[in-house]
């Protein structure tokens, strides 16, 4: 912004050369700061995690099993994901299980691969393992003691569950309960199991 200098006939030549370079001073340095700042946005600056979108590739993740294996989606391609992020103190995940198990049983022979992922805390897996026996699931299930997930998928809360197909494209996701009447969760897993 150019300094707009008001002159009087009390002002000293001295004050209005001390004002110049002052702003000549101002400016270069923001002369010089721009560019960088240009620069870092174009080049090395890496950008924050994006939420996965429909239509999209779901980003790298890993995780580990509750027996402390590795577990990754990069393991999982070829095959049709429903990955659902849960916690055992999550009221609406635990709704949910019911669907989830039903969706895995009556689909998992034609291909689809459900996991479920824990964000409960470390020291965790013994809980999470009763939990799973109490509400009988019967598909893996992941434990991710730092709740990266939520912050690699930019999740704001739990339950959320993502459909991946076989290319590890992502076909359908919901913040909140799944439901396995959901008619928009069942064309998008028949359309993702269906492809070859």
């Amino acid at each position: 912004m150019p300094a707009i200098f008001f002159c009087d006939r009390y002002a000293s030549p001295h004050l209005l050369a001390h004002t110049v370079r002052s702003s000549l001073h101002t400016n270069m340095i923001r002369a010089m700061i721009l560019p960088g700042l240009i620069l870092c946005l174009f080049s090395s600056c890496s950008a924050p995690p994006t939420e996965p979108r429909v239509g999209e590739e779901m980003p790298s993740y890993t995780s580990t099993t509750l027996s402390g294996g590795e577990a990754s989606l990069e393991e999982l391609k070829g095959q049709v994901v429903l990955l659902n992020v849960w916690a055992t103190w999550c009221l609406p995940c635990r709704d949910e299980i019911p669907a989830l198990q039903h969706i895995y049983q009556s689909h998992s022979s034609r291909g689809l691969e459900l996991i479920g992922v824990s964000i409960d805390g470390a020291g965790e897996a013994e809980r999470i393992r009763s939990f799973a026996s109490e509400y009988g699931i019967t598909y893996p299930i992941w434990h991710d003691q730092q709740n990266r997930i939520g912050e690699d998928f930019r999740l704001i809360g739990v339950p959320a569950t993502f459909l991946i197909d076989r290319d590890g494209m992502l076909r359908w996701r919901r913040f909140g309960p799944v439901d396995a009447d959901d008619p928009t969760l069942d064309e998008a897993l028949t359309e993702a199991l269906e492809d070859t």
